[in-house]
């Protein structure tokens, strides 16, 4: 039980439309969109052109573009919470910076501010390359 959740860990209602592979899982999210968490570097490709959000501890190709939360993002901030925003995830450090726990000492200054917007990355267009191949052309002689 957490945050006032009644539910258990076991509870099933907690995986509805949850979707898992060895690649990582899928779900809804309640704004709309995908969220994805990628177990695997494989399971970037897709996510990043489906998810509105991706969660994973490896690093994100440049032409992802979807929100990421990263490994190194994890280890700077820690757990925080997530909520839809008008211009992205709104993101709150669930440990604000300067507060010293005993088991999660306070670390000067941290990083980030305990509170971020994450927005989708823009991602410049792909060129194509409209160069016809080689067995095209000669087909037409």
């Amino acid at each position: 039980m957490a945050d006032a959740d009644a539910r258990t860990a076991a509870d099933a209602s907690l995986t509805s439309g949850v979707s898992c592979d060895d690649l990582g899982c899928v779900m809804p999210s309640a704004g709309g969109g995908l969220v994805a968490q990628a177990f695997r570097p494989e399971a970037l490709a897709d996510d990043c052109e489906r998810a509105a959000l991706i969660v994973t501890l490896r690093q994100a190709p440049a032409s992802c573009a979807a929100s990421v939360i990263d490994g190194e993002r994890l280890r700077r901030q820690g757990a925080m919470t997530l909520r839809r925003g008008r211009d992205g995830f709104v993101v709150e450090a669930a440990k604000p910076r300067g507060i010293d726990r005993p088991w999660s000492p306070a670390v000067a200054d941290a990083g980030e501010a305990d509170t971020t917007v994450l927005a989708p990355r823009v991602v410049p267009p792909r060129a194509v390359d409209a160069t016809p191949a080689e067995a095209d052309l000669q087909a037409e002689e």
